[in-house]
């Protein structure tokens, strides 16, 4: 008879590799510092992070934190200096981001990796319409593609725009903030990219359309099977969309797991904050709640 605990040990390593080769991205011990004007801060402190095929993480953690930092060095957008990549490795389907060739990251962007910013009327250029922005990103990076007014007009029908046709010949100052926050979503998914960071992309939008904006993208990671990294300080818009989260605070991951566990049974009380600071209705609370950061500890 078979004895049990090396059937046990083969059955741990095949989950183990089987994880490793559903891993997207692997993030270790990445530790990244700004230095200006003889003052150094770190940013990111050290976090450890993998993004799986599929699925959407949440990085969460309140302005500071470190989270926008951890996307941006994703594909290198931090300038350096003032920024500097002190140690650590991202692992971009096994290729290192922090040591890739200025062409090969050239590709990474976009393609590889794609963004959502949380301020849609900054990112897009002012002078040029919609449809000449998307069919830019759809000719660079998807250069098969002979029908760019087509390609262009199937996106904005993706992501919910009415009469795309005619949307085409609009400038962003003609949409509002939610349509002009899907006009970005369609630039982003017109790279194909293998992950979507969408950084705070409801931050600038009254709660109406931020339901929307986060419908869009669930039901967009269902019908692509999209692979998103959700950055926010808000975990009222994580609950029922995304699958695992990670808390940052001071530059490290304080607490993971899958968002059902976390948000149920919090352990770090920098998680139960944040978790208390989302507002509900019918709850009346005689002041705001606040995070008392003196008191709070890094480790779990």
């Amino acid at each position: 008879m078979t004895p049990d605990k090396p059937s046990s040990q083969n059955d741990a390593t095949t989950h183990y590799i089987s994880e490793m080769q559903d891993t997207l991205i692997s993030i270790r011990d990445l530790r990244i510092t700004f230095r200006q004007a003889g003052r150094q801060t770190r940013a990111v402190d050290g976090i450890s992070l993998d993004i799986r095929r599929g699925e959407t993480l949440a990085l969460v953690g309140e302005s500071g934190s470190g989270k926008s930092v951890t996307a941006l060095a994703l594909t290198r957008l931090l300038s350096t200096p003032p920024a500097h990549y002190d140690s650590g490795q991202i692992l971009f389907e096994d290729r290192d981001v922090l040591s890739l060739p200025v062409r090969e990251l050239r590709a990474l962007r976009g393609s590889g990796i794609a963004y959502i910013f949380q301020e849609p009327g900054a990112a897009l250029n002012p002078v040029f319409t919609i449809g000449f922005q998307i069919g830019e990103a759809v000719r660079l990076h998807q250069p098969h593609i002979r029908d760019v007014r087509s390609e262009i007009v199937r996106l904005l029908d993706l992501v919910g725009i009415q009469y795309p046709q005619m949307r085409i010949h609009d400038y962003p100052h003609q949409l509002s903030g939610g349509m002009q926050q899907r006009v970005m979503i369609a630039m982003a998914l017109a790279c194909r990219p293998q992950l979507l960071v969408a950084d705070e992309p409801t931050t600038a939008l009254d709660v109406t359309i931020q339901k929307q904006v986060i419908d869009l993208l669930r039901r967009l990671k269902d019908e692509l099977n999209m692979t998103t990294l959700l950055i926010t300080h808000n975990f009222g818009i994580v609950h029922g969309f995304a699958d695992r989260v990670a808390v940052m605070l001071r530059g490290r991951i304080v607490e993971s797991g899958p968002t059902s566990e976390v948000l149920q049974r919090p352990r770090h009380p920098y998680t139960r904050a944040l978790i208390d600071c989302v507002p509900r209705l019918g709850k009346k609370l005689p002041r705001l709640i606040t995070i008392d950061h003196e008191n709070l500890d890094l480790a779990e």
